[in-house]
């Protein structure tokens, strides 16, 4: 319905978020998170039906559990630094996407191409390069 008057919008950041996680899994900070086709939290893998929401800021072990026993916040938005199979200059600019929950991959590498952020630098001393996501 459109509004006819001043409404008191509630809001979030946007910045950290909280995430139901999958049974007999466990996530480990500073890991890429996804949402599987059932909804839960899992470690990020280059899976059909799996979307990225970010980064784990803790380690939760719900390897135990079930679905939704745990959660697990995740941060969404920033600059965050991911291993690459040998990366360049020439990244930069490009975007990269779920390889697993601690390494990223190129388009043509991909197979289900879950987006995580564009390279903003690189880093070839650690094989790393840095991802803006959100």
């Amino acid at each position: 319905m459109a509004l006819t008057a001043d409404r008191n919008t509630r809001r979030r950041e946007g910045v950290l978020a909280t995430y139901k996680v999958a049974a007999s899994t466990t996530i480990y900070a500073g890991s890429m998170v996804c949402i599987n086709s059932s909804g839960y939290a899992v470690p990020a893998a280059d899976t059909s039906g799996f979307k990225f929401v970010g980064v784990a800021t803790e380690r939760v072990d719900n390897s135990s559990g079930s679905d939704g026993d745990k959660n697990v916040v995740v941060q969404r938005k920033g600059t965050f630094a991911f291993t690459k199979d040998t990366p360049a200059i020439t990244d930069i600019g490009v975007s990269f996407y779920v390889k697993d929950d601690g390494e990223v991959q190129a388009v043509g590498d991909a197979t289900n191409n879950i987006l995580v952020g564009v390279c903003v630098d690189i880093d070839t001393g650690t094989g790393e390069v840095w991802l803006e996501i959100g």
